[in-house]
């Protein structure tokens, strides 16, 4: 069976968003492969983070994660600080990476550009790919699903295990990226021609996965749309309504093909009425779901298993890495 890895950061509520275009997929795929989640709290600390919340959004994440439906017995469940391989295998990816590389990173870019504008810029914010490229490495990843944003990295990461196992030894598997085959980008509520996010100022342009459902519902109701009146998928023209239809269809078992038939004849009023009483009825047995396992030991236990298993496997590669590098001593038989 081959190996899936994927890292999120604990850095606030997922949007609906962020459960169709990841986690719902994720579910999908945990037959697939022999799966690791990781909760990247390492990575989070790459800008300011207050401590208490940092471990408070980290077991709310996790059962975010349990709530969306992965089975705890057929994948691993862990908060990346807790495996210590994965501090270990940056230093060493660091150390097989160039500054300028590293530099040209998008995101770094962006980052960074805020971070000079306050405190300056955190060695860690330019770093962190080969942090990311050693979760991924140290798994022997053959997929990481990703979006649009992180493609980049997931090249990074593909280039310094080419050069590690050209130097040192040929102990990588190069991962692939895996998109999503549906709803992959959610779009704001409001300006749906850019992505649905939950550090939007318009609070009408995103509902989180923790929102009231009874507002969740106002805000779809509200949704920005367009001029005309018919109800069909064209993203070009009509990018709210397509929007809407692509969470309709992501959230029930209909095509978007089959919502377009059903609402052929019917105003927006209603179709989007009917949708806002579809994402009630999904936030409310989800945070039903949420709450359940926010409150249990059995978060706990789940998470303590998903290190162990995660540790055992991440310490093997690390091991392969020391001796590829001539790290430490080789004990005399």
């Amino acid at each position: 069976m081959k190996t899936l890895f994927s890292g999120v950061q604990p850095s606030g509520i997922p949007t609906i968003g962020n459960y169709i275009g990841a986690y719902k997929q994720f579910v999908e795929l945990q037959d697939e492969y022999d799966s690791y989640f990781c909760i990247v709290d390492q990575h989070a600390i790459t800008v300011p983070q207050d401590r208490l919340k940092l471990r408070e959004n980290s077991r709310a994440l996790a059962a975010i994660y349990l709530a969306s439906g992965l089975d705890p017995e057929k994948i691993s469940l862990f908060i990346q600080s807790e495996v210590s391989a994965h501090s270990k295998a940056a230093w060493m990816l660091q150390c097989t990476s160039y500054i300028g590389e590293l530099e040209r990173m998008t995101q770094f870019k962006d980052k960074a550009r805020k971070q000079n504008q306050r405190d300056g810029i955190s060695v860690g914010l330019l770093t962190y790919p080969a942090l990311m490229a050693g979760d991924i490495l140290l798994y022997s990843a053959d997929v990481v699903p990703v979006g649009d944003d992180q493609t980049q990295h997931i090249e990074f990461t593909r280039n310094v295990a080419e050069r590690f196992n050209a130097k040192y030894n040929d102990i990588f598997t190069l991962p692939e990226i895996k998109t999503p085959a549906v709803g992959g980008r959610i779009m704001s509520l409001n300006e749906p021609t850019k992505k649905m996010s939950k550090s939007d100022d318009n609070q009408k342009s995103f509902i989180t996965l923790l929102d009231d459902p009874n507002q969740a519902a106002k805000k779809i109701r509200s949704a920005v749309t367009d001029s005309d009146t018919e109800i069909k998928f064209d993203k070009e023209n009509k990018p709210g309504i397509s929007n809407l239809l692509t969470i309709y269809s992501s959230l029930t078992d209909k095509t978007i093909d089959q919502l377009t038939e059903q609402y052929k004849d019917s105003s927006y009023g209603d179709f989007k009425k009917d949708l806002g009483e579809v994402v009630k009825e999904f936030l409310i047995g989800f945070q039903e779901k949420y709450n359940y396992y926010l409150n249990s030991e059995e978060l706990d236990d789940i998470l303590d298993a998903g290190r162990d298993k995660a540790a055992r496997k991440a310490d093997r590669m690390v091991e392969k890495m020391e001796r590829a590098m001539g790290l430490g001593r080789k004990r005399k038989k």
